[in-house]
């Protein structure tokens, strides 16, 4: 059994491996008794997912999406990238699923460009294999990665990832994005809760005054590659800027190469009421 809260989950409507039903009935087998769908750039699956948690009660769906930004270097170099997560959204609203349509158009038109570096560095796909593999949302990175893993030129998606496709890798292409001040402002104005995603990975907490002067309301400080130390930091970090401290299994599916499950790491029920607390006051 996991805990009772996840607040950051992913289905085909974006680069996870189960669908929306699947996902939730996944959930509630762990003991998840609050999903939050956190698809990239995607909100598709929700209606899915809100229709079949009404057949596990008390299992409630909060609606989200999960923003990929560019960063430039930070002072020591690492990642280049950060995403945001955003939390009880007007998911419905037409102006905000036009953003979300023309961010998955850029999705697609980067898979073509990772194609042709994947080509230069003699290690050549097919695109169409990419997107033969998404039911539903964009095709991503996760998804190339399969078809290296089909094709042999890695074993398992983790070693693509690391080998070729993670920020800075030879094969990764940078997709035009927002950054993460504008992903910030968008979650805002679409009244929901702009949360910073695992900090820890993201290696730019230097980011973080001027994204609360931005409008960040949270950090996901609960999470599966978090050590107990970073995670002691964060909490601290939301208790002293005013945040709400929300975490995650950032569940992808069996097939995606995360070996966590919905409900990991166990988060208190009070992280939701406090998320919600948040989200509340950010409709006033």
């Amino acid at each position: 059994m996991g805990g009772a809260v996840d607040l950051h989950s992913h289905t085909t409507a974006s680069d996870g491996a189960l669908g929306p039903r699947e996902l939730v009935r996944k959930a509630a087998q762990h003991g998840v008794r609050v999903l939050a769908i956190t698809d990239h750039d995607s909100t598709d699956g929700l209606r899915e997912a809100i229709d079949e948690a009404a057949n596990h009660p008390p299992l409630e769906i909060v609606p989200g999406l999960e923003i990929n930004c560019d960063v430039p270097a930070g002072p020591r170099g690492g990642p280049t990238e950060v995403h945001v997560l955003g939390y009880c959204v007007d998911w419905e609203a037409d102006w905000f699923q036009q953003f979300l349509r023309e961010q998955r158009e850029e999705r697609r038109a980067r898979v073509y460009r990772i194609a042709e570096r994947l080509a230069e560095l003699g290690l050549p796909i097919e695109p169409d294999d990419v997107f033969a593999l998404v039911r539903e949302g964009s095709a991503g990175r996760p998804h190339i990665a399969q078809v290296m893993v089909t094709r042999g030129y890695v074993k398992s998606v983790r070693e693509a990832f690391d080998k070729y496709l993670q920020a800075g890798g030879p094969a990764n292409v940078p997709r035009k994005r927002l950054t993460p001040v504008e992903a910030v402002a968008i979650i805002r104005r679409a009244r929901g809760v702009p949360v910073l995603a695992h900090p820890g990975l993201a290696g730019r907490d230097d980011m973080i005054p001027e994204l609360v002067q931005a409008g960040l309301l949270g950090i996901e400080t609960y999470y599966p590659e978090h050590s107990a130390s970073q995670t002691a930091a964060y909490r601290a970090m939301c208790a002293t800027l005013g945040l709400v401290a929300t975490g995650g299994s950032d569940y992808h599916g069996p097939a995606i190469g995360k070996a966590n499950a919905p409900g990991t790491p166990p988060i208190p029920m009070r992280v939701w009421h406090e998320l919600r607390a948040k989200a509340a006051d950010a409709r006033a």
